[in-house]
């Protein structure tokens, strides 16, 4: 086989492409080049909402093999700002802004070597866990474009899944980062707080939204920690000490006692047993967390909609025209409004809870659930321009395992470890307490390699 049609294999994660860039196997532009092709190929799955296909091809040419990921291509997820590039945080409010800045996180992955080829999908402001923004077409499933690849990242988690990079930023303020990695087969960890969180977070009463990466394999995710933990506040996440075994409770009730797909308890059950079988201890449990959690994180969801849609003129940009949202953010707004002192006594409940989920986790060093309470759903069921009522109780049914890791700012972590009669993937959550995201880690390199999944479809 030729090199040139070697680049073309979308089968390698990002630490493969970066050995074969960095030993002359291939040169950088070759597997950028490669990847906006394949980009091309997979447009009709909507993951990109902007491309930057010039800018990528300038860097690549540039790449030295100097930095951890010097030629790896990736996509920047549509709500962070990447200068000269248009940004639109998945509304059509933005208008046709083009940034002037590049955001913290783009940085980032500018300063480690990522070559950056556009702007990934993402659901108006990150605020529901589909990616169907209205007047675009919708971001489809990898494993069956007529699935939701859910939501915030849910562009982020269709170029990964579809191969078209091997990685791409993320982030999750109720799951936006697990969510889609559940629906599409991949890993996707929401870190502990203060390790990579989103510009900004620390104004908030309560800083709920990292940012992050998708993955086909974990040793990805443990390979980008690595790289971006070269200063204050953050620190490494060391996975290389033998894992001693575990306490493991594993649940599959939902917090708010709604049910859970017969499928996706199964998937938990055999993720368990797969624990079990690495010499951990196992005990099954029900769900510790009490539904109000749930309740008191909506009605601060619906303040951080509020927040950002006030606020967007100054902290996005002054062509911004609010009468443009969509539906569900109005909605969002009219909820958090109608009733402001319930939103005020839930921010506060909300702001003690991480002591009820540390002392939950002096029990048991990991927790197993649901990552979400269905597979993926079909596009429509959570669109955006239905009635509010109808999309707010889909949501709270659907989403109700995610938003308690970003209340408490420990970290979770989605694994592919099931799969549906019909093939769709299915997503098991892990979550430590806050701080441990070494052990989550290692926990997932060892289900990984004793029980690897399919890395595209």
């Amino acid at each position: 086989m030729g090199r040139r049609s070697r680049v073309s294999n979308s089968s390698w994660d990002a630490v493969e492409t970066r050995e074969r860039i960095r030993a002359g196997d291939v040169s950088a532009t070759e597997v950028v080049e490669a990847a906006i092709a394949r980009a091309e190929a997979m447009k009709h799955l909507g993951g990109v909402v902007t491309d930057a296909f010039e800018l990528a091809r300038r860097r690549a040419r540039v790449a030295q093999k100097k930095d951890d990921w010097d030629g790896v291509p990736t996509f920047i997820k549509d709500l962070a700002q990447v200068r000269n590039v248009r940004t639109t945080w998945g509304s059509r409010a933005s208008g046709e802004y083009v940034s002037r800045k590049t955001d913290r996180i783009a940085r980032t992955f500018d300063e480690v070597g990522f070559v950056t080829l556009g702007k990934s999908a993402t659901p108006e402001l990150g605020l529901t866990a589909t990616t169907e923004p209205l007047e675009k077409p919708p971001c489809r499933n990898p494993w069956d474009p007529s699935r939701s690849t859910g939501g915030s990242s849910g562009g982020a988690a269709c170029l990964v899944a579809s191969g078209v990079v091997p990685i791409a930023h993320a982030s999750d303020g109720g799951g936006s980062i697990r969510i889609p990695a559940a629906c599409c087969g991949l890993v996707g960890l929401k870190p502990s707080r203060f390790r990579l969180d989103m510009e900004g977070g620390n104004l908030l009463p309560i800083n709920i939204a990292t940012d992050g990466v998708v993955t086909r394999t974990v040793r990805d995710t443990v390979a980008f920690y690595a790289s971006i933990a070269h200063g204050a506040p953050r620190s490494p996440i060391d996975v290389t000490s033998k894992l001693a075994p575990l306490r493991i409770g594993v649940f599959v009730d939902a917090p708010i006692g709604t049910p859970v797909s017969p499928e996706v308890r199964d998937a938990v059950f055999g993720a368990a047993r797969f624990c079990s079988s690495l010499g951990h201890v196992v005990d099954e449990i029900s769900c510790p967390w009490a539904g109000t959690v749930i309740d008191d994180f909506l009605r601060y969801w619906g303040f951080i909609a509020s927040l950002q849609v006030r606020t967007a003129p100054v902290m996005m940009h002054w062509g911004w025209d609010s009468s443009l949202v969509e539906p569900w953010t109005r909605g969002l707004m009219q909820y958090f409004s109608r009733d402001k002192l319930a939103a005020f006594r839930a921010t506060s409940r909300l702001r003690g809870f991480a002591r009820t989920y540390a002392t939950v986790m002096e029990r048991y060093d990991v927790l197993v659930s649901p990552t979400v309470a269905e597979p993926a759903p079909e596009l429509g069921y959570l669109a955006t321009d239905l009635d509010f009522e109808t999309m707010f109780e889909r949501i709270r049914s659907y989403a109700c395992f995610t938003p308690i890791h970003n209340a408490s700012g420990a970290p979770a972590i989605s694994l592919p470890l099931g799969r549906t009669a019909t093939g769709l993937p299915i997503g098991v959550q892990f979550a430590a307490a806050h701080g441990k995201d070494a052990s989550l880690l290692a926990l997932s390199l060892a289900l990984e390699e004793a029980h690897p999944w399919p890395l595209t479809p």
